[in-house]
């Protein structure tokens, strides 16, 4: 299927154990490829591509799709597939370390962290949802104006230098300053005084209208920049005090639908290679639910979606009909299992034949009387 949007991976340490070049196997392929091999879990990637079988491995061919491509240029690796997690690089269980801590991804660079590593104590479990490390807010810097809001906790503004972190104040832009200048002005002031205030609430299509061309053109300097501005979430954001810290950051769940996606942040997410920040399908969350909901699609009974659409007497006699099949079905088979030999197709069709003119003759036998 190519690079799968998200998907459970393996590495296998017999194939590629370290000094190898690094290697991740999907959850097919771990049982049909690599079953006996030593394995160590790399919990979900996003777009990843199966290599088992490419040039990666030494004579060992995919059982699933011998021909494949000989490396997948679009994959991402890290030090997970050598079994070696967070800053400390150590493996995941780790036998050595007597330390309770729980373990978080990276939604960025999906790396895995202690939580005494991340450089913040985390907020309890329920709390929030996804996590950025230490080093991705150094990479991603634009998500430091909006954790001042959405961050759990959020990263308020500090009061004193003594804080730790630094407060960024955006300088103001010459359009900012030439507005604020203009809304000082005696227009401004107009305003204020509420002489025109009525004449500005009305429609430009009213025919009462009769503003002055004094007031058009205040309408005019006062709503164009702020539509502007209003485009951008994160330039909003970036124009007021917010603090910055040398920490990892903790979001909650709908955290992603919050940020900004015009024309100039869209290119910023490209050139960092995070556009999928904004993709909500991407989160970690949104894998299990998709996969719990297709776990009860296949789960659901066929016999049981019968019988629904039915009402009690047809209902009592499908289920009737059901468990004589199932029975006499079970006992046809067994015969072939104790005498260790095969069924054919051939042997089925007599069952079914069998079953038919049994039923047939039981039906024949049947008298129905009225009361």
């Amino acid at each position: 299927q190519g690079a799968v949007k998200r998907q459970a991976l393996y590495a296998c340490g017999t194939c590629t154990p370290p000094g190898r070049e690094p290697a991740g196997i999907c959850l097919a392929c771990s049982y049909e490829c690599h079953g006996s091999h030593r394995l160590f879990e790399l919990y979900t990637k996003r777009n990843f591509r199966c290599d088992c079988g490419n040039s990666k491995f030494e004579n060992l061919q995919c059982k699933l799709l011998p021909e494949k491509g000989k490396v997948n240029s679009g994959n991402k690796y890290n030090d997970n597939f050598f079994g070696l997690y967070c800053t400390c690089k150590r493996p995941y269980p780790d036998p050595e370390d007597e330390i309770p801590d729980e373990m978080i991804q990276c939604i960025v660079c999906e790396d895995w962290f202690h939580g005494r590593h991340l450089g913040a104590v985390p907020p309890e479990s329920g709390d929030f949802h996804e996590m950025v490390c230490q080093a991705c807010m150094e990479h991603c810097p634009f998500l430091w104006a909006y954790a001042s809001q959405l961050a759990v906790p959020p990263l308020t503004k500090v009061t004193s230098v003594e804080d730790e972190g630094i407060v960024l104040n955006v300088e103001e832009s010459e359009e900012q300053k030439k507005e604020i200048k203009t809304e000082s002005g005696p227009e401004h002031q107009e305003t204020e005084e509420g002489k025109p205030t009525d004449q500005l609430n009305e429609p430009s299509t009213s025919s009462s209208s009769s503003c002055p061309q004094s007031i058009n053109t205040l309408i005019l300097i006062q709503t164009v920049p702020k539509s502007e501005e209003s485009v951008c979430k994160l330039k909003e954001l970036q124009s007021k005090p917010f603090l910055k810290k040398d920490t990892a950051t903790f979001w909650p769940s709908n955290w992603r639908s919050k940020l900004c996606t015009c024309e100039a942040c869209l290119k910023m997410y490209s050139e960092l290679e995070v556009q999928f920040l904004t993709d909500e399908c991407d989160t970690v969350l949104a894998y299990e639910n998709k996969g719990t909901s297709d776990q009860e699609t296949d789960r659901r009974d066929p016999l049981m979606d019968t019988l629904s659409s039915m009402n009690r007497v047809q209902q009592v006699e499908l289920i009737c009909e059901y468990n004589d099949l199932k029975t006499e079905l079970t006992d046809y088979l067994r015969r072939f299992a104790d005498e260790g030999t095969v069924v054919k197709r051939e042997d089925i069709q007599h069952f079914f034949e069998e079953f038919q003119s049994r039923k047939r003759r039981r039906t024949n036998r049947m008298q129905y009387y009225c009361s």
